[in-house]
């Protein structure tokens, strides 16, 4: 009988759980205004293209990471990049690190500190063909960021190498070896 009833409870509460979840809102995935570029799932797993600092403003620290497609492309050096190609950029602020200084003689260690973006180049030339093929994304915390003019930055600072590069296909980072 005892039995019965911690059963019959146990129904209960998970009819009341499920039935409340299933009323929650549906999270939409997040895109990019403009392109509609996604955050790819499973993309800090992502072989490493190269890393970068970049100084000034930003000041921060960069992973460049490539999906299988990109990856293939740069170590056989096919450009212009192959539409299905994702180039993800990692950025995190760029810190010394007072732990690390501690044991060398001087300071010299700087580390990761907190995150700050996710930047997605997506190739798909017929998507995205007024814009060189390249679709644009900006995430902070897993969100896409709905500046228009952001996004729209994107492509118009891309595009300024293809003046002094038409080989790299709007792509400024090189595979590191």
């Amino acid at each position: 009988m005892e039995i019965k009833r911690l059963s019959a409870a146990g129904l209960a509460i998970a009819t009341l759980v499920f039935g409340v979840a299933a009323t929650w809102p549906k999270q939409e995935v997040q895109r990019s205004p403009i392109y509609g570029v996604e955050l790819p799932k499973g993309y800090r797993d992502w072989q490493v293209i190269s890393v970068a600092h970049e100084a000034g403003k930003n000041n921060d620290i960069r992973a460049i990471l490539g999906n299988d497609i990109a990856m293939k492309a740069y170590r056989q050096n096919i450009r212009p990049f192959p539409d299905g190609a994702i180039i993800v950029r990692v950025a995190w602020q760029y810190e010394s690190s007072p732990r690390n200084d501690s044991v060398f003689p001087a300071p010299q260690s700087f580390v990761a500190g907190a995150p700050t973006n996710v930047q997605v180049s997506e190739k798909d030339s017929k998507r995205f063909a007024k814009t060189g093929g390249w679709g644009y994304a900006q995430f902070e915390k897993g969100v896409a960021d709905p500046s228009v003019p952001l996004i729209q930055s994107c492509y118009a600072c891309h595009i300024k190498l293809d003046a002094i590069d038409k080989q790299a296909d709007l792509v400024f980072t090189n595979y590191s070896e």
